[in-house]
């Protein structure tokens, strides 16, 4: 660097400050420069003494830290020889552990179509570091890797695919096109399709490249999951695909559907989702007790709204006959034991619930962001449940440990799917 430059460098950002991309490059990523008062012998001494530290909003070291122990340190042997009594209820903690531990312990390859956004690129390595799953990110290979490289991490372990110039484009466009030649698309028109990186990553996961997709961080909720709807479709016995949030509160953790698919369902659809909604609660370690919500509970209201609620709930118990489950209830005497003894003494679920199905999509939907903002609640999903294979849906505002959980979560689900077939 020329003293003129280096002048100008250390004047404008001072001793000890980075340089925010005014030094050289490697290649088109930036190199931080610093300007210390000492010379090279001192700073070399000086930068030896550091020890580091783990910080606890650090979350690309403490992955990395449980990495290293969980790789190194025989955790079923460790866990035989602690003496301690498990507890019945679900923490936060307990579940996100859990969700991990899970994911592990039989990896599957989960697409995530964002691969040029920041928050995926965070989590990506996180996920990489704790050997949640195989990732494949989606997008042109060297803007993803760029962009990895000025954030400063390490993607190497994770596959990155351009649907613009995949090998596996002319076969994902021509699969799309038989499946759906019958609503009268062209071939050319399927090719363009199979370029939506959304489409392309559904499309993966059809045909058993990916297990699983994870996606949403920058694009709707429509844009994601309707491929799903286009050519993965629904398990058999399951009319409807809809969702659930993992709403995990300071104490306990609570599954609230559905919040983010159907509008206004029918009785019979709520009954799907109730039945659904209490089959993803007991697969993530939550005993589904199932609160059918309205406002009113018991016999002591009447009206559209109510009876569609009651025949919802006598439909699930004639599905489901050992399902606890009740409704219509109200959210105060679903969860609150006090209230429950007064509104419904006699019922095993009232004061205990721990599934909550909204009426429809206007409550549950603002009744979780009413949650999460109010109770500082850690909202995880939406999770969909019903499609033949798992591809979930992140919020636009998500943050980096929603992404990791989601694809724990989605890992999970195809675990389970890969089991039963």
């Amino acid at each position: 660097m020329s003293d003129d430059c280096r002048d100008r460098v250390v004047g404008r950002i001072g001793a000890g400050t980075p340089s925010c991309g005014l030094g050289p490059r490697l290649g088109a990523a930036a190199v931080p420069v610093f300007a210390v008062p000492a010379d090279t012998y001192q700073t070399a001494m000086l930068a030896s003494s550091v020890r580091g530290k783990i910080a606890p909003d650090n979350e690309r070291k403490i992955a990395t830290a449980l990495g290293v122990f969980e790789s190194n340190v025989p955790m079923a042997e460790l866990q035989e020889r602690i003496d301690a009594v498990r507890s019945t209820r679900v923490t936060p903690i307990m579940f996100e552990h859990e969700l991990i531990e899970r994911a592990k312990a039989d990896r599957q390859h989960i697409v995530l179509p964002e691969g040029t956004d920041e928050r995926i690129l965070r989590a990506s390595e996180i996920l990489l570091r704790r050997g949640v799953a195989e990732l494949t990110l989606l997008g042109n290979e060297h803007d993803i890797r760029q962009k990895a490289s000025s954030l400063g991490l390490d993607l190497s372990e994770a596959n990155v695919m351009d649907p613009e110039t995949s090998p596996l484009h002319a076969d994902y466009a021509h699969t799309y096109y038989e499946l759906r030649k019958h609503k009268g698309i062209a071939e050319d028109y399927a090719g363009d399709v199979m370029r939506d990186v959304s489409y392309f990553g559904t499309m993966m996961v059809y045909k058993g490249v990916a297990d699983g997709m994870v996606s949403g961080a920058a694009h709707t909720t429509a844009h994601t999951i309707r491929p799903s709807f286009e050519f993965i479709r629904t398990r058999p016995g399951v009319s409807i695909v809809s969702s659930v949030f993992f709403m995990c509160l300071a104490d306990r953790v609570l599954v609230y559907g559905d919040c983010a698919v159907i509008p206004n369902p029918t009785a019979e659809q709520l009954a799907d989702i109730a039945v659904s909604s209490a089959a993803s609660a007991e697969l993530f370690g939550v005993d589904p007790r199932v609160a059918m919500l309205s406002y009113s509970t018991g016999a002591s209201g009447k009206g559209e709204d109510v009876e569609r609620v009651r025949e919802a709930t006598r439909l699930a118990r004639e599905r489901c006959p050992d399902l606890k489950i009740d409704g219509p209830i109200q959210y105060d005497a679903a969860i609150d034991a006090s209230v429950a003894k007064k509104k419904m003494p006699d019922s095993e679920v009232a004061g205990r619930a721990t599934v909550f199905i909204f009426p429809d999509l206007n409550t549950g939907n603002n009744t979780y962001k009413a949650v999460q903002r109010s109770a500082n609640a850690i909202a995880v999903g939406p999770v969909l449940q019903g499609l033949r294979k798992p591809v979930n849906d992140l919020s636009r505002g998500c943050l980096v440990p929603d992404i990791v959980n989601t694809v724990a979560i989605t890992a999970i689900q195809a675990q389970t799917i890969d089991a039963s077939t």
